[in-house]
């Protein structure tokens, strides 16, 4: 079943990880896939002839999300190529961890910038077409720490709590028009970067989780299919959580 044929989608920071999951996921049910990157041309040139496998429309832009004037630009190129947006994923994000503390002032801000406000600026870019279309379904990346904190990451937790009561107020504004918005909050995930962590530092994460286990990205990908979809046309403002339990 192709549960996205013929629907347009844009992934921002889909290059790896997460983003990638969700993009792979996305072309095997049948959906255009248009996503963004900030710096690797080989990864993204790699992650296009994957989707292109599945008969997908596939394009990629290196743009930041976080710059207010680039994220207009993108969604008026993606217009002019495709003719709708009907999916948004605001994927894009980075830690700079450190105790607040040690923190300085450019590892908040930088870490709020590309969390926070890149999501500020493509949905606020990408409401005109969906307003237009009269459909639309937004789906915001946070992280069960923007629900329980994580020391060592106040920038991080509060960029992604931000986003939880960002998607939450942009649910009531625009569901009238039969656009969603929702938000997914990702657990421990086994991507790139936790394949660096030391084993018993996953082993300490693991055992705090009732499913015993780290998430995958098909994992939080196969919920991102759901809200994508017509599935989830009656479910909108709401953070859901995959995290195997942790905050159970």
């Amino acid at each position: 079943m192709e549960l996205l044929k013929g629907k347009t989608v844009l992934i921002t920071g889909a290059t790896r990880g997460i983003g990638k999951g969700i993009a792979v996921l996305f072309a095997q049910h049948g959906a255009n896939i248009v996503f963004t990157y900030r710096s690797s041309d080989k990864e993204a040139k790699l992650l296009e002839k994957e989707l292109f496998s599945y008969g997908s429309k596939v394009e990629s832009y290196k743009s930041d999300a976080s710059d207010f004037s680039s994220a207009h630009e993108l969604i008026d190129n993606v217009m002019n190529n495709f003719g709708s947006i009907d999916v948004l994923v605001n994927n894009a994000g980075i830690t700079r961890d450190s105790l607040l503390m040690r923190m300085s002032e450019d590892d908040f801000d930088n870490v709020m910038n590309v969390n926070m406000k890149s999501v500020f600026n493509l949905t606020k870019a990408v409401l005109k077409p969906m307003l237009k279309q009269r459909q639309g379904s937004i789906i915001n990346m946070s992280s069960v720490v923007g629900l329980k904190g994580n020391a060592g990451q106040a920038n991080y937790s509060a960029s992604k709590s931000a986003i939880n009561g960002f998607t939450k107020s942009i649910a009531l504004e625009i569901g009238s028009r039969n656009i969603r918005c929702n938000a997914i909050a990702p657990g421990f995930i086994e991507t790139e970067m936790t394949e660096a962590l030391p084993e018993e530092t996953v082993s300490h994460w693991c055992a705090q989780i009732p499913l015993k286990r780290g998430g995958t990205t098909q994992d939080v990908a196969n919920v991102s299919l759901f809200l994508a979809s017509d599935m989830s046309k009656y479910i909108t403002g709401q953070v859901i959580n995959v995290c195997g339990g942790m905050l159970t």
